[in-house]
């Protein structure tokens, strides 16, 4: 078999640090808002070029927070519309919603994935509050037109860099810099991933962070002493020094996922097969490889890959606006035709890619998709 992603070899790969890392936390009984995270907040907010960074339970959460912080500081109430990709993982959009917030659903580019920003100035209204990007499969959302809209019309940029760590914009910007702030997810299968659930904001506005940090720590800035109605979304110690460990590698594991990537790129040929447009290797840190299948034959092609022992995965087979959830919501989008964002969730399969993916396994996948017909 080759696996999807093997999350047990992810680890062996800095096993032995990742060991010391845990024993250290359990051995000296601090758990919560000890040393490790703030460790991990000054190294994650260095790395990724951003004043603060706090650490919360899970990407999700990040999220929620940043718009959750936006209305307490005024910023925003509900009601106001925030636009997003409408082919992003729910979980964007859940943040928006959470909040009372309108999310405004845009079509991506067919040839990179992402967001179109050449239709997102048609989308803004008088309650347009934020533009939301998604670094969707590790590939730089951002373009120098967005932030010229944002700009032009006074709006927050949000990134979710759930799936980009290490991603850089071609002006050297990290993702989860470029924007008024980022939501981060470190799920164990993300690029930079903890043993468990983790997230982070980071963001160059103090009162933003100051609002972020109180919010999710039951609403408190000074123990016992609640200024919001806050929750309990706090990264734990465990999973602070296991990314500490993990961070120092980023980097490394991001090359050795951009290797596997090219072979893919210069070795698929199928006519039935279309790959997105290859970015320059700062800009994809390929957290996923999606290929395109055609003529319908997306689901066969998994099942021929199964059956040969290849792991693969469908990101996402429900658009979000076609999800039970969100069956009664009122989408802001003209008619709410997204066939670019059904299409991609009918025609979209991830091959194997990450930090541990040998290279052999990845000339047999390319050897059995060049032979499916």
């Amino acid at each position: 078999m080759i696996p999807f992603l093997s999350l047990k070899d992810v680890t062996a790969l800095h096993g032995t640090e990742i060991n010391e890392a845990v024993n250290r936390v359990v051995n000296s009984g601090w758990y919560l808002q000890g040393e490790e995270n703030k460790r991990f907040e000054e190294n994650y907010a260095s790395f990724i070029g951003s004043k603060y960074c706090i650490g919360c339970a899970n990407g999700l959460d990040a999220l929620i927070w940043i718009f959750r912080a936006y209305i307490e500081m005024g910023v925003m109430q509900p009601g106001d519309e925030v636009i997003v990709p409408a082919n992003t993982y729910i979980a964007t959009i859940l943040a928006i919603t959470e909040n009372g917030l309108i999310p405004v659903l845009c079509e991506p580019k067919p040839n990179t994935l992402e967001i179109d920003d050449d239709l997102i100035e048609n989308l803004i209204t008088p309650k347009t509050k934020a533009i939301t990007i998604v670094h969707l499969y590790g590939r730089i959302a951002y373009s120098e037109k967005i932030g010229e809209i944002c700009k032009k019309y006074n709006l927050k940029l949000i990134e979710d860099n759930a799936q980009a760590h290490g991603c850089k914009f071609y002006d050297g910007r990290v993702t989860g810099s470029i924007g008024d702030a980022a939501g981060h997810s470190f799920y164990p299968g993300k690029n930079l991933g903890a043993l468990g659930d983790g997230g982070a904001v980071t963001t160059d506005d103090q009162e933003l962070a100051a609002a972020i940090r109180a919010l999710s720590n039951y609403g408190s800035q000074i123990k016992y002493v609640f200024r919001y109605c806050g929750r309990n979304s706090r990264l734990d110690e465990i999973q602070a020094a296991v990314l500490n460990v993990k961070l120092k590698y980023l980097v490394e594991d991001n090359l050795h996922r951009k290797k596997a990537a090219h072979y893919y790129y210069d070795h698929i040929n199928n006519p039935l097969i279309t790959l997105p447009d290859l970015l320059l290797d700062d800009q994809n840190v390929y957290h996923l490889f999606p290929i395109m299948v055609s003529d319908g034959k997306r689901d066969e092609l998994h099942d021929y890959l199964e059956k040969n022992g290849v792991g693969t995965v469908i990101h996402y087979p429900i658009a979000p606006h076609k999800q039970e959830c969100y069956s009664k919501v009122d989408w802001k989008t003209p008619q709410l035709s997204l066939p670019i964002t059904e299409r991609i969730a009918d025609e979209e399969l991830s091959l194997p890619i990450g930090p541990t993916i040998n290279f052999d396994d990845v000339k047999e996948i390319v050897e059995l998709i060049n032979t499916f017909k």
